[in-house]
């Protein structure tokens, strides 16, 4: 063993105070940056959706209700009861139009815009910024601006009159138009959504490609069919399966614009049901059954939609 000279490295053994390496690794070598950083976030997922799920579920079981202390199991009578509740059944129906609205509607008028959009100049740089206000303001609010414009004798109603329209519809108290007045405020809301993905889509397609094909003779359709809508699949997807989750969770715009009226649940979707009657009913067993049921359906439709649209991502 030789010294190099006071302070230096001992050759051939450990340096003086220091503590020899014996070698061993940690039988879990990722747990400790897991209890770092990982824990935390799951912590609170745990906290804040499993266990409410799992509360959900349990109660779903039972009769519950807050003005009766004595609670019992109860199986699957309240999921066979809302299966023949007409009640149940009607708002629905009433969330599946509601949500082909909301998936449809954004989507071809996204699309449109963003083609329209998808240019350079500082007037289409500050399009795509107003036309996506929309999507950051809260629901509540929006609900408010357009019910106070579609109101009888509203804004609306006052621009018609100044056209010489004179029969004015009940945009928002019309059995049979008030779903529809949902659903376009819903489909205004999100068209600013759809349109920034689409673009971003758009933006993506190599311009060699838009090139070769007019080279060839393909006119502006069939580049779109052949070239362009291709290379959008991606955004279809995503479009798509956010607009499915929007339309089958909506309770906000209901309970500003119609409170599920005119009449009796003509807009009453299951979001807005599950409110009412586990917070006004007190009817939690039943409330929790029509949520855990909600959150099948809409979980089996976005995981078959998704299906779906990757395969033909795949495919194309």
């Amino acid at each position: 063993m030789t010294i190099v000279e006071e302070g230096a490295v001992v050759r051939g053994g450990a340096a003086p105070g220091s503590k020899a390496r014996t070698g061993r690794r940690s039988p879990w070598p990722g747990l400790r940056h897991f209890l770092s950083f990982g824990a935390p976030g799951l912590l609170v997922y745990a906290c804040f959706v499993l266990a409410p799920i799992l509360l959900s579920v349990g109660y779903s079981f039972t009769n519950a209700n807050q003005f009766q202390p004595r609670t019992r199991f109860t199986g699957f009578e309240n999921y066979i009861g809302l299966l023949t509740d007409d009640a149940f059944l009607t708002a629905l129906k009433v969330t599946t139009i509601l949500t082909l609205i909301v998936v449809i509607a954004p989507n071809l008028g996204g699309l449109a815009v963003a083609l329209l959009l998808d240019r350079r100049g500082r007037l289409y740089y500050a399009l795509r910024g107003v036309f996506f206000v929309p999507v950051v303001l809260s629901s509540v609010v929006v609900s408010v601006v357009w019910q106070a414009m579609l109101t009888d004798g509203g804004l609306v109603d006052t621009l018609l009159c100044t056209l010489g329209v004179t029969a004015l519809p009940g945009w928002l108290s019309d059995p049979d138009l008030a779903l529809y007045s949902v659903g376009f405020i819903m489909s205004w809301q999100m068209l600013g959504f759809c349109t920034v993905v689409y673009l971003a889509g758009l933006q993506g397609v190599p311009q060699e490609l838009h090139e070769a094909a007019a080279l060839d003779g393909a006119g502006s359709w069939l580049r779109f069919r052949k070239v362009t809508w291709p290379m959008l699949a991606p955004a279809l997807t995503i479009n798509t399966v956010m607009l499915l989750i929007t339309g089958f969770k909506t309770y906000d715009h209901i309970q500003v614009l119609t409170a599920g009226g005119p009449g009796t649940g003509t807009t009453a979707t299951v979001a807005f049901s599950i409110i009412q009657t586990g917070f006004t009913a007190n009817r939690t067993g039943e409330a929790s059954a029509m949520a855990i049921l909600m959150l099948v359906i809409v979980a089996v439709i976005s995981s078959v939609a998704l299906r779906l649209l990757q395969r033909r991502e795949e495919e194309l």
